[in-house]
């Protein structure tokens, strides 16, 4: 049988608690996540994460991620300056499997992940 899981008020998920950001490019920049969900082989993982305000640098060469963000604003950009996305409550954003740019976190955020190395 499959067990079905179900995870409810994520804007409300307990974290694990704030650190710093390895990739920030802004002084004091932090971050926390809570792991939801493991598929059995590791190639996929479900959390939420949040992050203060700040720019960072963010690689997905080995995992796609898609983003479902929950509060706050931020602008995603590509590694070569091109294809700019403001992002805000209630938007996906997919980072396909191969992407490299920069976020601007301009509200603290909050999103809930999933990542993807199949």
């Amino acid at each position: 049988m499959t067990d079905l899981s179900a995870f409810t008020a994520l804007a409300d998920t307990p974290l694990g608690p704030f650190a710093s950001k390895p990739t920030t490019l802004t002084d004091e920049q932090e971050e926390a996540s809570a792991m939801l969900w493991q598929a059995p082989d590791g190639h996929m993982k479900i959390g939420v994460w949040e992050c203060t305000p700040g720019h960072f640098t963010a690689d997905r060469t080995a995992a796609g991620e898609y983003c479902h963000i929950l509060s706050g604003r931020a602008s995603v950009t590509n590694a070569d300056g091109s294809g700019a996305r403001e992002i805000g409550p209630g938007d996906l954003l997919v980072l396909p499997k191969g992407w490299s740019g920069e976020w601007v976190i301009h509200e603290h955020m909050r999103k809930l992940f999933l990542i993807d190395a199949g």
